[in-house]
């Protein structure tokens, strides 16, 4: 399955996520021909190759075109005033294939939503001024243009470096990060990289909160080819460039990123242990783990081992501290490989059983199922033993 890893090292625009795209390899000729599905007339894009601390890449400009004396000219192209129900309709009636659209549209939401909120609007009085205007469509259009083009299925990101100081902008100064900008990466790491100028635009948080289902390191991968899109400043501590790795990973079967959590207890009561192990099972645990141990002034213990994905990672933790005695938990990343499986029926002497079956690169083998087995052996008044051998003596002649 193909990835893409968004490395925001400088941070993150929308001109930078589209010279990017190019410099990927997402044809210009392609760009500019789906870009006039949409309708929008009166500018240029201009492509040329930047060159930030030695890495070369791709800076994308929109000009806008100097518009002709005429009184009859087409409202939509002239003034700068978009709001997002006009932004919405122009995306929604063009040509462009629904993902595009339902991408695009949902980026430019994000925005109205976070301006909304920051100036105590409702989003139908949302009007888009530096943003909405042309080159703000086209950066974000063209952005998902480009991911639609490359065919990736999963995007990653990395921690995102913020800034500070200050930024002009039609409401007058605001602080770096701008107030949309910061609501954008709610629920997002980031980290002050001791960078004063803005390195994250609100359309740079949009499209990245829209695309990115994880943030942190790369995740596993095998790199097809990268891509640098230049910002217009000049940062004297980073190149000012976006950077995006096209990658190749074993798809959702494979290789999977989980978290581990940790606890040492000896002073809990032995009976709530089951039910504590009950509890972060429906929670969503994929695995829990309890290993005795001996703890210090020799007190017999036990460790709490919960395999988790991102998702009930916080749950998880939640549980752990209210039914247990720990004030701690440790938390880690893990890789894990996993085989695809599936649910099997299998013909036997005790009729026709469930099996789990398991795929590895060759060949597929059917491994008994407890519950199952236990079934049978109560049943027919025979050793679990024997159901087994017979499961598998069944499953190797098939």
């Amino acid at each position: 399955m193909k990835c893409l890893y968004i490395d925001c090292f400088a941070g993150i625009s929308g001109d930078m996520m589209l010279g990017a795209l190019i410099d990927l390899g997402v044809p210009q000729n392609y760009l500019k021909t789906e870009l006039k599905k949409l309708g929008v007339s009166g500018y240029a894009i201009h492509v040329t190759s930047a060159m930030k601390m030695g890495i070369s890449g791709r800076h994308v400009q929109v000009k806008k075109l100097a518009e002709k004396k005429n009184h009859h000219h087409n409202h939509h192209d002239s003034h700068h005033h978009r709001s997002y129900k006009d932004i919405e309709a122009i995306i929604y009636k063009s040509s462009l294939a629904s993902p595009v659209k339902e991408k695009g549209i949902d980026i430019f939401y994000r925005i109205a939503q976070a301006e909304a909120k920051v100036h105590k609007k409702t989003i139908e009085d949302i009007h888009f001024h530096e943003v909405g205007a042309i080159d703000s469509i086209v950066d974000i259009v063209g952005s998902v243009i480009g991911i639609n083009f490359l065919g990736a299925e999963k995007f990653y990101a990395s921690s995102v470096p913020l800034g500070g100081g200050f930024v002009q902008c039609q409401h007058g100064t605001l602080p770096v990060p701008a107030p949309a900008t910061l609501l954008l990466l709610k629920g997002i790491p980031v980290y002050d990289p001791g960078i004063k100028a803005e390195l994250v635009t609100p359309t740079g948080a949009a499209i990245l909160t829209s695309l990115a289902s994880g943030f942190g390191n790369i995740p596993p991968m095998t790199i097809l080819k990268t891509g640098y899109g230049a910002g217009t400043r000049e940062l004297k501590e980073v190149p000012n460039m976006l950077r995006l790795i096209l990658g190749e990973t074993k798809g959702e079967t494979g290789e999977q990123q989980v978290w581990i959590l940790e606890a040492n207890i000896d002073d809990m009561n032995p009976e709530w242990t089951g039910y504590v192990m009950e509890r972060l099972f429906a929670a969503g645990a994929l695995d829990v783990l309890l290993v005795p141990a001996y703890m210090k002034k020799n007190r017999p213990g036990v460790l709490f081992k919960v395999i988790c994905s991102e998702t009930t990672r916080a749950e998880l933790t939640r549980i752990m501290f209210q039914e247990t005695t720990t004030t701690g938990v440790r938390a880690y990343r893990a890789e894990r490989t996993i085989l695809p499986r599936k649910e099997g029926k299998l013909k036997t002497r005790f009729g026709c059983m469930k099996v789990k079956v398991f795929n590895n690169e060759q060949e597929a083998h059917a491994v008994p199922e407890f519950e199952e087995c236990r079934r049978v052996a109560m049943k027919e008044k025979i050793s679990l033993k024997e159901v087994y051998e017979e499961v598998i003596a069944a499953a190797k002649k098939k």
